[in-house]
């Protein structure tokens, strides 16, 4: 069954780093956008950081900016590096993927989405 599949979550206290992962390279090879989604407790789903994986071009959303970089290797896994975490980065982190060309920064736009790895942040 192909899928993505999300790794590297866990608990970390403020202002620690994390990095996660999502393997799923039969999708990711036909994918036109790959990105991080969360959802924290009692919030809607929220865009992380996207890519638009043919040309490397990174989307962030208002709270990533200048603490997350999404990344693909040469493998075609998907991470997300985290800095400086926060209280509120506290969340369901899902990995998708869009295989079809249009906006990146829609949701509900993306055809595959991984199961999710839970990041809890602790003062």
């Amino acid at each position: 069954q192909v899928q993505l599949v999300e790794s590297g979550g866990g608990d970390v206290p403020a202002g620690g780093s994390l990095r996660l992962s999502c393997s799923g390279s039969e999708i990711a090879v036909r994918a036109y956008c790959m990105g991080w989604f969360r959802q924290g407790p009692g919030k809607e789903r929220e865009m992380v950081a996207v890519l638009v994986t043919g040309v490397r071009a990174p989307y962030y959303g208002a709270s990533a900016k200048g603490r997350f970089t999404i990344s693909q290797d040469t493998n075609n896994t998907l991470h997300l590096d985290f800095n400086n975490l926060k209280l509120e980065d506290t969340a369901m982190y899902r990995c998708a993927a869009r295989t079809t060309v249009g906006s990146c920064l829609e949701g509900d736009a993306y055809n595959y989405w991984g199961q999710g790895t839970q990041v809890s942040v602790s003062s």
